[in-house]
Protein backbone atom coordinates (compact mmCIF):
# COMPACT_ATOMS: atom_id res chain seq x y z
CA UNK A 1 0.00 0.00 0.00
CA UNK A 2 1.00 3.31 -0.87
CA UNK A 3 1.59 5.96 1.94
CA UNK A 4 -0.59 8.76 2.18
CA UNK A 5 1.53 11.89 2.82
CA UNK A 6 0.84 15.51 3.42
CA UNK A 7 3.04 18.71 2.27
CA UNK A 8 5.24 18.51 5.18
CA UNK A 9 6.37 15.31 4.75
CA UNK A 10 6.38 15.69 1.22
CA UNK A 11 9.45 18.15 1.31
CA UNK A 12 10.72 16.33 3.81
CA UNK A 13 10.60 13.17 1.47
CA UNK A 14 11.59 14.94 -1.84
CA UNK A 15 14.63 16.47 0.11
CA UNK A 16 16.38 12.74 0.62
CA UNK A 17 18.66 10.80 -1.71
CA UNK A 18 15.86 8.52 -2.80
CA UNK A 19 13.52 9.21 -5.82
CA UNK A 20 10.24 10.20 -4.56
CA UNK A 21 7.32 8.80 -7.38
CA UNK A 22 4.00 10.95 -5.92
CA UNK A 23 0.63 9.65 -7.02
CA UNK A 24 -1.13 13.29 -7.28
CA UNK A 25 -4.78 12.21 -6.88
CA UNK A 26 -8.11 13.24 -5.52
CA UNK A 27 -11.20 11.03 -3.81
CA UNK A 28 -13.44 12.16 -6.41
CA UNK A 29 -11.34 10.84 -9.63
CA UNK A 30 -12.56 7.83 -11.56
CA UNK A 31 -9.45 7.84 -13.76
CA UNK A 32 -7.08 8.20 -10.32
CA UNK A 33 -9.24 5.19 -8.77
CA UNK A 34 -8.22 3.37 -11.52
CA UNK A 35 -4.49 4.09 -11.15
CA UNK A 36 -4.18 3.57 -7.61
CA UNK A 37 -3.36 -0.23 -8.15
CA UNK A 38 -1.46 0.27 -11.00
CA UNK A 39 0.71 2.40 -8.61
CA UNK A 40 0.66 -0.03 -5.83
CA UNK A 41 1.83 -2.73 -7.84
CA UNK A 42 4.63 -0.39 -9.19
CA UNK A 43 5.84 0.45 -5.66
CA UNK A 44 6.41 -3.51 -5.22
CA UNK A 45 8.05 -3.75 -8.50
CA UNK A 46 10.45 -0.89 -8.25
CA UNK A 47 11.14 -1.45 -4.24
CA UNK A 48 13.87 -0.11 -3.86
CA UNK A 49 14.49 2.50 -6.19
CA UNK A 50 12.29 5.16 -5.32
CA UNK A 51 9.62 5.49 -2.51
CA UNK A 52 5.68 5.47 -3.74
CA UNK A 53 3.24 7.99 -1.90
CA UNK A 54 -0.09 9.57 -2.69
CA UNK A 55 -0.85 13.47 -1.98
CA UNK A 56 -4.59 14.13 -1.98
CA UNK A 57 -4.79 17.44 -4.20
CA UNK A 58 -7.79 18.44 -2.34
CA UNK A 59 -6.19 18.28 0.65
CA UNK A 60 -2.86 19.76 -0.10
CA UNK A 61 -3.84 22.22 -2.78
CA UNK A 62 -0.59 24.42 -2.14
CA UNK A 63 1.23 21.42 -3.47
CA UNK A 64 -0.46 21.25 -6.71
CA UNK A 65 -0.18 24.67 -6.90
CA UNK A 66 3.38 25.24 -6.56
CA UNK A 67 3.73 22.28 -9.56
CA UNK A 68 1.32 23.38 -11.52
CA UNK A 69 -0.90 20.53 -11.85
CA UNK A 70 -4.28 21.39 -13.46
CA UNK A 71 -5.33 17.63 -13.99
CA UNK A 72 -5.19 14.46 -11.94
CA UNK A 73 -4.37 11.42 -12.14
CA UNK A 74 -0.02 12.89 -12.07
CA UNK A 75 2.65 10.99 -11.04
CA UNK A 76 5.80 12.80 -10.98
CA UNK A 77 8.65 11.37 -9.97
CA UNK A 78 11.31 13.99 -8.00
CA UNK A 79 14.83 13.83 -7.89
CA UNK A 80 17.16 15.94 -5.56
CA UNK A 81 13.65 18.15 -4.48
CA UNK A 82 13.41 18.57 -8.37
CA UNK A 83 10.66 16.95 -10.23
CA UNK A 84 12.27 15.16 -12.94
CA UNK A 85 9.44 13.79 -14.73
CA UNK A 86 5.73 13.22 -14.94
CA UNK A 87 3.20 11.05 -16.46
CA UNK A 88 -0.31 12.61 -16.51
CA UNK A 89 -4.23 10.77 -16.52
CA UNK A 90 -4.18 6.86 -16.48
CA UNK A 91 -1.85 5.03 -17.81
CA UNK A 92 -1.93 0.84 -17.91
CA UNK A 93 0.38 -1.18 -15.92
CA UNK A 94 2.85 -1.87 -18.74
CA UNK A 95 2.70 1.54 -19.60
CA UNK A 96 3.37 3.07 -16.00
CA UNK A 97 6.21 0.42 -15.61
CA UNK A 98 7.74 1.79 -18.78
CA UNK A 99 7.42 5.17 -17.51
CA UNK A 100 9.32 4.94 -14.53
CA UNK A 101 12.08 2.38 -16.05
CA UNK A 102 12.77 5.45 -17.91
CA UNK A 103 12.29 8.19 -15.46
CA UNK A 104 14.08 6.64 -12.57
Amino acid sequence: MVEKINTEKFDELIAGETPVVCDFYADWCGPCKMLAPVIDKCSEKFAGKAKFVKVNVDESFELAARYGIMSIPLVGVFKGGKLADKSLGYTSQSETEAFLNGAL
